[in-house]
């Protein structure tokens, strides 16, 4: 369930970045171009973010799942 969550940010700051970066342009001076390079960063960071939480989620979940169905199996006999 949490592997979804994380796609579904994933895709939807991809989108965000696609639509956003011809916008926006680092080579600005002042504070639009301050806003331009921190946007894109914490954008960046939260795709790194939701990129480590699809790669790295613990599977004990799914070994106690299996081993419930071994378990209910072997009582049935």
């Amino acid at each position: 369930m949490k592997k979804n969550r994380y796609l579904l940010c994933l895709l939807l700051g991809g989108f965000m970045l696609y639509i956003a970066v011809p916008k926006l342009s680092g080579t600005l001076v002042g504070t639009k171009g301050l806003f331009a390079i921190m946007w894109l960063s914490f954008a960046l960071i939260v795709m790194a973010g939701n990129l480590t939480g699809i790669l790295y989620s613990p599977k004990k979940q799914v070994q106690s799942h299996q081993s419930q169905r071994l378990k209910k199996k072997s009582r049935s006999f």
